[in-house]
This record gives C-alpha cells, sequence and structure tokens, in this order.
C-alpha cells in the first residue's frame, strides 16, 4: 500500500461507524463523494487489499517484450559496446529503427550490472563564503564586455573593482577589449583612490596568471614561472592575488556586473552618451550614486587600506631587463632608447639596465633602481602590452611602427701601421728582370 493508499482504511473505517460523513471522508482523501462509496464497498467485500489499486504489481501494457530487451543487451555488449547511453539511443533510433528513451537504456544497463562509461561523482559540498572583515582587506577584480550603448555605439569592455568588505565600486576602467592596458589602468585608480589592498580576487585571465606550462632554465633554476608584468607589479607592491576557478567563487563581481547592464544602461541612455568616451566621464557620477545605495557596513571598523607608494605612474610599467649595446642604445622590440654618456663621457656598453614601458607609452630606463634616462610617448594610440608575447605585435600593430635606426658616426678607415719586420721599399721588377722572362719546359731526351 502506498503512501496515498494508507490513510484510507482509517477513513472508510470512521465513515462506516458514523463518525464522519462521506462528504467528509471524501474531502479528506480530495476525491469525489462517489469515489469514497466504491472504496466504502471495496472495504466492505475485500477488506484493506480492496483499498489498493487493481493495477497494482501488473506489468505494463507499454513494456518491452523479454526478447527485445535481450536484443537492447546483447547491442549493448556486442556491436554497441562503450558507447554511452545518449549516444547508444541515438543509434538505436537512428540505425536499429527502435523508439526508445535514454532513460531506458539507462534502465536496462543498470538492470545488466553494466558500469556507466563516465563515472558521475556526486556534488561537493560548497559552503557559503563570508566576507572579508575590514575594507581593503580582499578586493575583486573582473572585466565584462556588453553592448553598454545598446547600439548607438561600438561595444566595449569595462574593466572594474569592488571591495568584498563593504561592496563598494572602488573603479571602473573603459576599454575597448579586455587586456592588460585595462587592469593596470583600473589598479591605478585604486592606488590614487584609496591606497593598496591586503589582496585581489581575479579569474585566470592571461594578461593576470600564466597559463601555460613552459619553463624556462632560468625559471626552472629559480623553482618558479616568471610572472606576467602585472603579477610582478603586485609582487613589487605586497598585494596578494587569489585566482579562481570558477565564475561562481567571485560571485559578488559577478553580481555587480548583473546591477551595471541594468542600471549603468539606463542612466546612459537617460543621458543620451553614444561614445565610450562620454560613458568614462560620467562613472565617477555613477560609482559614488551607486555606492550610496549599495554599499554596505564592514564588519569590522578600521581600515586594512596601505598608503600608496610614490610615484605611481612609475610602477604601472612592463618591465625589460637589458644590456646596453655598443651604441648606448637599450632596445625592446619595435623600440629602442639612447642613453646619455656617463660621468666623464665614458660609454654604458655592457651595463644592465631595466627598461619599463608607462601606460602613457612613455619609457624609462633605470640602473641600480636611478633613472637615467625619460623617452616620452612615441605614439598617440597606445596599448600597453608585453613587447616579449609573440601575439603581441599582432594584437596592438600600433606599438611596432618601424623606426628609423638610431643614428650612427660614419665608420673611419684606420692608417696603416708599419708593424716590426715589414718592407715598406717594395718595387716592382723590371721588364728585363729574371722573373718576368717566360721559361718552357724541354723535351726528354731521345733515348
Amino acid at each position: 500500500m502506498s503512501e496515498k493508499e494508507a490513510p484510507r482504511a482509517g477513513l472508510v473505517r470512521t465513515a462506516r461507524d458514523g463518525k464522519i460523513t462521506n462528504a467528509e471522508g471524501a474531502l479528506a482523501l480530495q476525491i469525489s463523494v462517489r469515489q469514497f462509496r466504491r472504496l466504502r464497498a471495496a472495504y466492505r467485500d475485500e477488506g484493506a487489499q480492496g483499498l489498493v489499486h487493481g493495477n497494482r504489481g501488473q506489468p505494463s501494457p507499454r513494456r518491452r517484450s523479454p526478447e527485445e530487451r535481450e536484443r537492447i543487451v546483447t547491442l549493448m555488449v556486442g556491436k554497441y559496446l562503450g558507447f554511452n547511453d545518449c549516444h547508444l539511443t541515438e543509434k538505436l533510433r537512428k540505425v536499429e529503427k527502435l523508439t526508445l528513451s535514454r532513460e531506458l537504456v539507462r534502465r536496462l544497463r543498470l538492470e545488466a550490472k553494466l558500469p556507466a562509461k563516465h563515472k558521475r561523482r556526486a556534488p561537493k559540498h560548497r559552503r557559503r563564503r563570508e566576507r572579508a572583515a575590514r575594507m581593503g582587506a580582499l578586493v575583486l577584480i573582473d572585466g565584462s564586455r556588453h553592448d553598454w550603448l545598446e547600439g548607438r555605439g561600438p561595444v566595449f569592455t569595462l574593466v572594474g573593482a569592488i571591495d568584498d568588505a563593504t561592496s563598494r565600486i572602488l573603479a571602473l576602467a573603459v576599454r575597448e577589449q579586455e587586456d592588460m592596458h585595462g587592469y593596470m589602468a583600473m589598479l591605478g585608480q585604486v592606488l590614487d583612490l584609496h591606497g593598496m589592498p591586503v589582496a585581489l580576487y581575479g579569474d585566470r585571465f592571461g594578461a593576470l596568471v600564466r597559463n601555460d606550462d613552459h619553463w624556462s632554465v632560468e625559471e626552472q633554476l629559480a623553482g618558479r614561472q616568471r610572472p606576467t608584468p602585472f603579477g610582478q607589479l603586485l609582487e613589487d607592491l605586497g598585494i596578494a592575488f587569489i585566482a579562481a576557478h570558477s565564475p561562481q567563487a567571485k560571485g559578488r563581481v559577478e553580481r555587480m556586473w548583473k546591477t551595471l547592464q541594468d542600471r549603468l544602461i539606463s542612466e546612459i541612455r537617460l543621458l543620451r552618451l553614444t561614445t565610450p568616451e562620454q560613458v568614462a566621464a560620467y562613472l565617477p557620477t555613477f560609482i559614488a550614486e551607486h555606492n550610496a545605495n549599495f554599499a554596505v557596513v564592514a564588519c569590522e571598523g578600521d581600515s586594512a587600506w596601505r598608503p600608496a607608494p610614490r610615484h605611481v605612474e612609475r610602477l604601472l610599467a612592463c618591465r625589460y631587463t637589458r644590456k646596453v649595446a655598443r651604441d648606448n642604445t637599450a632596445s625592446i622590440p619595435g623600440r629602442w632608447i639612447q642613453l646619455p654618456p656617463r660621468a666623464h663621457g665614458r660609454s654604458w656598453q655592457g651595463c644592465t639596465v631595466e627598461v619599463r614601458e608607462c601606460l602613457d607609452g612613455s619609457a624609462l630606463v633605470l640602473y641600480r633602481g636611478e633613472i637615467i634616462v625619460r623617452q616620452a610617448p612615441l605614439l598617440a594610440a597606445f596599448t600597453l602590452v608585453n613587447r616579449e608575447d609573440s601575439h603581441a605585435r599582432r594584437r596592438c600593430p600600433e606599438n611596432f611602427t618601424p623606426l628609423p635606426p638610431p643614428p650612427t658616426a660614419p665608420p673611419v678607415k684606420a692608417a696603416p701601421r708599419n708593424r716590426r719586420g715589414q718592407i715598406t721599399n717594395v718595387r716592382p721588377p723590371a721588364a728585363e728582370h729574371p722573373w718576368r722572362r717566360g721559361y718552357k719546359l724541354s723535351s726528354p731526351a731521345p733515348a
């Protein structure tokens, strides 16, 4: 007797004893009064067994015949051995002309005690991650490419940061694509407006973390891969980076994008903005209004923000280690910088220097931490990329415009020097000199 049928016996007996009416019993079982009378008659004639449905234990009229079920199992372990349930169902329908469901194939496989092709593990137990206790303890970063202008302008990407403890938007940067330049610009805004956080929480985007398996000889000796330029910047600033393995892990910043794709788009439409530049100019106003409405109070009152170092613009750069060439230039792919003479006119040749390419397109050359030359931006349109990346030229061809070669002095021909023992008064022999006389080999004498 099923759960649905179990209460029937007690109600039928109560109605038989006259304690309740048939209408009350039918209402309790949610059936009609006529059906309740049938139940009373069946209980009177057959007892509790009469209350059980008559089809209980009977095979379904749509059940496959034993021969057909055996044929399916034979195909499962023979011709279609190794097929998963869904694939096997498709083959049985198309090739064998057997109309059946995937669930039936699965039940037949279980009855035959055959293992599944792919083992399915139960979902792991996960627990909710609590907010950080202090402001600046954890900052979530991410990028979102969306039609922010709703067709009135180009599609672009917003790169943003949100404080985990308070849900305050810290910075938003407008970029054409999600790239390292956008994350550097966003981090620059955070450092200028708030300071340095304890840790950043982002995804495994290639500009943030290394995802390749290549190890150079130097990296093998050091025991770790060299970080990306963004990762190297975080190491220098003492900011930890946590790489998420799924979007759900950084759900707070994902929910921020959902809010922005609703509210920010409506505000942009209301203001009739049509260009990314206009959106970038409006973003500080929107951030202030959003934080006033949606920011929460942190669990702890003290802040974890640290003061940012001086000259942040010098830190937001790609760094390269170079040896100075013989013409006192330091070069990176697509760019070279001329170094001034050292003290007393000495050369920089062979010295190891650090070349930094900044966000604004300028370049710095540092020797032992001191700036020895600063090169102004070369181009109006500039995108900061890792020039040592093999795909950088394809992504940002404007950074690799052919430049004229560095000026070099014309070669000076050295005057010939007299070496010891060298004959300097050599004169050609006269015409009648024996060296100029011809000679002819004489034929051998006859025997």
